[in-house]
């Protein structure tokens, strides 16, 4: 397995939790929108307005394991029981709908990006912010990671993600850093192992460290993750 390393500017950061037992109010979307919303796309909107609305451009990165799976499922109890399919519903249940939905909002056309990688997605959608923003580090980059159990008829899923929504906006003017090093399990060493406190999905790792400015790790699929929040500017 390929090593991975990289470091990002986190100029602002928004968490939707899992224990908050409401969906979030989205005033800044009109209502007959706002009706047709799933509660991951809620969450996920939330979290990228409280990042980005300041911004008149931001490039988007999306990143979700299951994604709209629940409403995918929804359709398909319709056509099993053949009942006709909502057009809205349809367009609604693609994994970049997001993506789409903060674009018409915002009236911004910035570049937008749909990430699905297992239970690594979080890593794997901060390794394309972190290309992204290298690329061109003159437009701002947003990532927002919205995730939420599979629905129980699919059966025990490996690995499984929790729900909530996670968005981090890369800018210049940071106040810290995010530093990601992946590692297979024959390279990582226990001495490393030791130094950061192990989660059971990487967005809890993510949340942790920057919350608690705390090493934080996740081990799973023979790889070990972890990362570091670094103060200060560039690095």
């Amino acid at each position: 397995m390929l090593d991975l390393r990289l470091t990002i500017p986190v100029a602002r950061w928004s968490f939707w939790p899992a224990a908050e037992a409401k969906t979030p109010e989205l005033p800044f979307v009109e209502p007959i929108v706002r009706r047709r919303l799933s509660a991951l796309s809620k969450m996920a909107l939330k979290v990228a307005y409280d990042c980005a609305a300041q911004y008149d451009a931001v490039r988007v990165i999306f990143a979700s394991r299951h994604g709209e799976l629940r409403r995918t499922a929804s359709i398909l109890d319709a056509l099993a029981s053949d009942q006709p399919v909502s057009p809205t519903a349809f367009s609604l249940s693609v994994l970049n709908a997001m993506t789409g939905i903060y674009g018409i909002v915002r009236g911004d056309r910035s570049p937008a990006t749909a990430i699905a990688a297992g239970a690594e997605t979080l890593g794997y959608a901060l390794l394309e912010a972190h290309a992204q923003w290298h690329a061109d580090p003159a437009t701002p980059v947003l990532v927002v990671y919205a995730d939420e159990p599979a629905d129980p008829r699919y059966g025990h899923v490996d690995h499984e993600v929790g729900n909530g929504a996670l968005a981090l906006l890369l800018d210049g003017d940071a106040p810290g850093h995010l530093e990601c090093i992946a590692r297979g399990e024959a390279e990582s060493t226990d001495d490393a192992a030791s130094i950061a406190r192990g989660f059971p999905t990487q967005s809890e790792a993510v949340v942790h460290c920057l919350e608690a400015r705390a090493p934080a790790a996740w081990r799973a699929l023979g790889r070990h993750w972890q990362w570091h929040w670094r103060e200060g500017g560039a690095i």
